[in-house]
Order: C-alpha cells, then sequence, then structure tokens
C-alpha cells in the first residue's frame, strides 16, 4: 500500500475548492478540476497535496507533460517523497519512454526499497526496452514474494523466450497451464517454446490449440508446420503450408523449409521451384544451394549439383561443411572430372585423415589420372589395415600392373619386373600379369624366369592365343627347348660348363658394382670440391650401370638445385621418387623446388608425402609451415611450427620459428 502524503492545513477556501475539484474528478468533469486547483494552487503556492491531486487529473486527461509538469513540483516541495516517481515512472511508460521510466522506477527502488511491487514495474520497463536477462532477474525478485502473481510468469516466461532460454520458459508456461488450463491462453508460445526444446509432440499438440483458437495465427502455423515436419507428418505439414501461402503468399522465407518438405516427399521439381524462390530472396544462404544440389543429384543432374555445391561452399568461406566437400568431390569423381575430384578429396583427409573409404577414393581417382605410384601407395597401406578387401587388392594389381606396362615403354625393364612381381605376389589370377612378368624378364635377358612366367600366362589364360604365340617365338628365338620336351642332363661336362657360365656372371656382376661405387666416389670427391660439371658426368655414369640407384638420381637433383637449374632438379628429383616412390628425401627435395617457384599447391603435396612416409621428418613440418604461411593460412601455418618444434635439434631453426609463433598468435 502506498502511504498518503499528509495534507497541509488549508484554509476554509482553498479546502472548499479542493473539495469541488475532488468532485468534479469524480464526475469525470476534469477541465472543472483543473480549474477549481488552479485557483486553490494561486491562494496556496506551496501546498503538495494540491500540485499532487493536480498531476493526477492531468494523467486521468492524458495530458502527460502537463502531469510531469506538476509532479516535478511535488518533488521540489517534498524531495523525501519516492513514491511520486511510481507515478512519474508510469506516465513515462504510458508515453513509449521506456528509458526515463525505468529511471524514474530506479529512483522509487533507491528512495524506498521496502516497496517490493516496484520489481514488477522495473521489470516491465526492462521487457520493453528487450533487456530479458535484467527483466527476468527482477520478475523472479517479484515473484519471491507475489508467487501467484498470474501476469508477471507470463511475462517471466516471455522473457525466458526471447533471451533464448527455451527450457525456463517451457517450465513457466507449463506451471501457468496446470494451474489453470481453462484460462489459459498463451498456446503459441508454449508451443514454439517446446518446438525450440525439439519436443515436437507435444509442440505440435499445444500449436494446433493456438491455431484452433486463431486461424489468423501464422506465426503458430509456421511453427505446427515445422513440428509436423520434424515428426515426419508430412501431409500434415503440407495442409499448414498450403493455408500459410493463401494467407501470405509472399512469405518467401518459409520457402527454404517448404522446399525440404516437398523434397522428402519426392517432389523433386515442386522442391526445385520453391528453392529458387527462396535463392531469390535470400542469395546468401548456402543451405539453400546445397539442398537444391541434393535434390539434383537424386535426379542424376551432376552439372548442377556442382554448380549448387559450389556457390554454397564459396558462401561458406572458412566455415566449409566437410560432408559437403566430399560430397562434391565424389559428383567430381562420378563426372570423372579427376583433378577437382583429387583436390576435394585432399581438402576432407586434412579433417577425416584416417578415413577408410575417403582414401580408397583418392587412390581410385589417382589411378584414372594415371598417377600409379601414388595409387599404389594408397592401395598398400589400405591393406594393412585391411588385408581381405578384396577390391582393393585387386585395383592394386591393376595399378602395378599398369604401372608395369609403364616403365616396359619406357624400357625400364627391371623396374618393370619388379613390378609385376608385386602385382603377382598379390595373387592374382590375370594372365596379362604374368604375360608382362614374361617380356620383362625376356627384356631382362633372365630366359628362364621368362619361360616359367609365360607358361603361367598361358595356364591362367588358355584362350589368350597371344600369349602361347608369343612364346612359341620366344623358344625359338632362345634356340631352348620347350619344357615340355626337355630332359635332364647328368653329364659331367655339361653341369661344368653351367658352373663356369655362373661364375662368369657373377663375376661380372661383381665388376660393374665395384665400377659402380668408384664412379659414385669419384662423383662425390668432385662435389665436395664444387667440380659440379664432372661430378654429374661421374653419377650419370654410375647410373648407367644402375639406373634405379635413387640416391645417385637424388644427388644430380641437388647438383641443378645448387645451380638454380629448377627444371633439371626436378626432372632428377622426380625419376629418384618414380624410382623409389617411398623416398622421403626424394620428396622432401622436389617440395623445396616447387616452393622456389612459388608453387605452394604442389611443395605443400610433396611435404605432406614425406610426413606421411616418415611423421618424424622434422624440416618438412618447418617447409610445410613456411608454404601455408606465405599462402596466409595461419591456422595451419602454426599447426606445423608447432609440431616442427617437437622434431627439431637445430637451435637456430628453432629461434626463428618461436619468434614466427609469437608473431602469428598476437
Amino acid at each position: 500500500m502506498l502511504t498518503s502524503i499528509p495534507a497541509q492545513a488549508m484554509t476554509p477556501e482553498v479546502n472548499l475548492l479542493y473539495q469541488q475539484a475532488c468532485s468534479a474528478e469524480y464526475k469525470e468533469d476534469y477541465q472543472t478540476a483543473v480549474q477549481k486547483l488552479s485557483e486553490a494552487i494561486k491562494l496556496s503556492g506551496n501546498d503538495v497535496m494540491l500540485y499532487t491531486k493536480l498531476a493526477g487529473v492531468y494523467s486521468e486527461m492524458g495530458e502527460y507533460d502537463k502531469a510531469l509538469l506538476a509532479y516535478s513540483k511535488v518533488a521540489e516541495l517534498k524531495p523525501t517523497d519516492g513514491y511520486i516517481y511510481i507515478s512519474v515512472g508510469s506516465i513515462y511508460e504510458n508515453q513509449g519512454k521506456y528509458k526515463e521510466a525505468l529511471e524514474a522506477y530506479n529512483k522509487v527502488a533507491q528512495m524506498c526499497p521496502e516497496y517490493l511491487y516496484n520489481y514488477l514495474n522495473i521489470a516491465n520497463v526492462q521487457y520493453q526496452l528487450r533487456d530479458y536477462k535484467a527483466a527476468i532477474e527482477n520478475y523472479n525478485k517479484f515473484l519471491a514474494t507475489y508467487s501467484q502473481h498470474s501476469e508477471a510468469r507470463e511475462n517471466l516466461a516471455n522473457s525466458y523466450m526471447n533471451d533464448g532460454n527455451y527450457a525456463s520458459a517451457v517450465n513457466e508456461y507449463e506451471n501457468l497451464y496446470m494451474r489453470n488450463p481453462a484460462s489459459f491462453r498463451d498456446y503459441s508460445n508454449f508451443g514454439l517454446a517446446l518446438y525450440r526444446m525439439k519436443n515436437y509432440e507435444k509442440a505440435s499438440a499445444f500449436l494446433e490449440k493456438a491455431v484452433e483458437a486463431n486461424p489468423d495465427n501464422i506465426t503458430a502455423r509456421i511453427s505446427l508446420a515445422l513440428s509436423y515436419q520434424e515428426l515426419e507428418k508430412n501431409d500434415l505439414a503440407l495442409a499448414q503450408y498450403d493455408v500459410i501461402f493463401r494467407q501470405q503468399p509472399g512469405m518467401n522465407s518459409l520457402r527454404l523449409d517448404y522446399g525440404n518438405l516437398l523434397a522428402d516427399m519426392g517432389k523433386d521439381e515442386a522442391a526445385i521451384a520453391n528453392y529458387r524462390i527462396y535463392i531469390q530472396n535470400y542469395p546468401q544462404d548456402a543451405r539453400a544451394y546445397q539442398n537444391l544440389g541434393v535434390v539434383y543429384k537424386r535426379m542424376n543432374q551432376y552439372d548442377d549439383v556442382i554448380a549448387n555445391y559450389e556457390k554454397a561452399l564459396a558462401l561458406q568461406k572458412d566455415k566449409r561443411d566437410i560432408v559437403l566437400v566430399e560430397d562434391l568431390a565424389e559428383c567430381y569423381h562420378i563426372k570423372k572430372d579427376y583433378p577437382n575430384a583429387l583436390k576435394y578429396y585432399d581438402e576432407v583427409l586434412l579433417v577425416k585423415k584416417d578415413d577408410y573409404n575417403l582414401k580408397y577414393n583418392k587412390a581410385l581417382v589417382l589411378h584414372a589420372m594415371n598417377r600409379y605410384n601414388d595409387a599404389i601407395a594408397i592401395y598398400s597401406d589400405l591393406l594393412k589395415q585391411k588385408a581381405d578387401d578384396s577390391a582393393v587388392k585387386n585395383n592394386l594389381a591393376a595399378a602395378l600392373v599398369a604401372l608395369g606396362d609403364e616403365y616396359y615403354n619406357d624400357k625400364n625393364y627391371s623396374l618393370a619386373a619388379s613390378t609385376f612381381e608385386r602385382a603377382a605376389d598379390l595373387g592374382t589370377k590375370e594372365g596379362y600379369v604374368y604375360y608382362g612378368l614374361a617380356k620383362s624378364y625376356r627384356a631382362c635377358d633372365l630366359d628362364e624366369k621368362a619361360a616359367s612366367a609365360y607358361e603361367k600366362a598361358i595356364a591362367l589364360s588358355p584362350d589368350n592365343l597371344n600369349y602361347s604365340n608369343e612364346y612359341a617365338e620366344f623358344i625359338s628365338a632362345s634356340n631352348q627347348p620347350s619344357v615340355e620336351m626337355s630332359t635332364p642332363q647328368t653329364d659331367s661336362v655339361e653341369i661344368k660348363d653351367i658352373t663356369l657360365s655362373m661364375d662368369s656372371a657373377q663375376k661380372e656382376q661383381v665388376d660393374e658394382t665395384l665400377a659402380n661405387k668408384n664412379l659414385i666416389a669419384k662423383g662425390d670427391e668432385n662435389y665436395k670440391n664444387q667440380r659440379y660439371d664432372d661430378s654429374i658426368k661421374n653419377y650419370q655414369e654410375a647410373l648407367s650401370l644402375n639406373p634405379s640407384d635413387e640416391i645417385t638420381l637424388l644427388k644430380i637433383g641437388n647438383i641443378y638445385k645448387i645451380k638454380n637449374d629448377n627444371k633439371n632438379a626436378l626432372n632428377f628429383y622426380k625419376k629418384a621418387i618414380v624410382v623409389n616412390p617411398n623416398y622421403a628425401d626424394g620428396w622432401f627435395n622436389l617440395g623445396l623446388v616447387y616452393a622456389n617457384e612459388e608453387n605452394t599447391s604442389k611443395a605443400k603435396e610433396c611435404f605432406h608425402r614425406v610426413i606421411t612416409l616418415d611423421p618424424n621428418y622434422g624440416y618438412a613440418y618447418y617447409a610445410l609451415a613456411l608454404a601455408y604461411d606465405q599462402d596466409g593460412d595461419e591456422k595451419e601455418a602454426l599447426n606445423n611450427y608447432k609440431i616442427f618444434l617437437t622434431r627439431n635439434k637445430d637451435a637456430a631453426v628453432e629461434k626463428i620459428v618461436r619468434e614466427r609463433i609469437k608473431a602469428l598468435e598476437k
């Protein structure tokens, strides 16, 4: 209860005027009331009661500025009375001046803290100012004393809703509903809060009541449609959308959800039409392009899928949906656009490093691009995880065969033979593997092995006349009897001749090995003394004796790199990793040359390969960090700088790296 302002002693004349004013106010004759009070104030200008009554009359008339002026006079005459600010705050509230109202109510709180009802006034104004957290605090203070105040509880529930605290909103609405179901009317907000809490079944029940009570409540219909959609009650959802678009045909913000419903119902053309309407109005929403792409994918329209997925990813920028990237990679794969498929598979693998199926898909793409060594490395790694995966094993064999053919056509017969041998070791039943092996052995003058391989090829593919015809030609050319016609020779002279022949071959091999080592040693000496041209000549002579020496190939590449001849350096580094795809130093130096040419994309590929082959190769992380740094990818640069420090033994480089990390973390 408010404490009344005590009346000052009035003269009979002033008191009469005051009583007349009160009577006129009671009759709602406000003009007369103002007139009488004004006459009284002229006679008694410092009477608080007169100004208080005058302010009240002006408020009832809606003359708020005059009322505030009268209240300011009351405050001047009686500055310790905080209760007048309740009326002042109410006037400001009626005027929609919520900041001024809050200031007035705060004065009440300071001057009259015992007036607990003021918490409701403050909370209501804060609600209007959308300061929901503060409003919630003051509604709760008020309800701690006046717990049955339903209006305050409704406002508290609405504040929770607007603040995004849906669980608390549901709790308040639930209490209001349970207390008096018959008088409860806020079905719409209760249903929306339940929807936000993903309690779709219960939400739909209250939203149905909201729509029944007010068929024009579009907000409730939208939430009801979405609830039905989540419950997969698609026909009911469709019926709600039909009403919504009849009432509000321009509600294009809903076209995305409507398109999703149509897509779920298999109405692809209608879904596409609605997605397109949504995109016209909201062209920056990546979800629309992504969902449109999904529908096109179901229709096998891959060009449209790719165009929409690319647009979605462009809009996502740094927060790219990795599932979408993977789907895009698969679409490019299906379209046989292997470079783009590879690009997106690599992006996904940066996140899903150990995903078996992704690695397999990447290997398939590399295989299709004739990058057999890369594909073989992945297939081999996958087989270590699942030795019984027949699909991987078959593809590995196919890649090895293709690589073997490539080596054979390049006249690198020893590498061809070893590659076909790897394919044969997989237990393949393909005759062509042994046919390729036979040709490679034959080119290496390993006639006995060639004959055995021909026989195996013919046994596996008896209908292939090319194998049997070529084998016959081989037997004739080598002047050897076929196995079927041969008989064991036991004559001691023959045995002696064969033994001498083998000794001679071994001696020749030893001589070549020694000559090779001498040439490499001579090349190393010339390299040490910076006689680079002589060194290259020595190394190349050594390679003529052993073309598959990846270390010597690397040394020649290093010399060309010193001479700033990037073209030749690249050539020899590539040869080194072709000879040995698992040669980490070869991949690292190849990456350095690409980095020198500012081809950071290729450089990063090489350094990633080094790390795959040898996770403790410290400088690969440093080089990779520099490449990412150059590209402006500070996050990846920072990550690799830090990994480098865990594997580094170079104090000078460590100092540089720590300074760079400090700069990036600012």
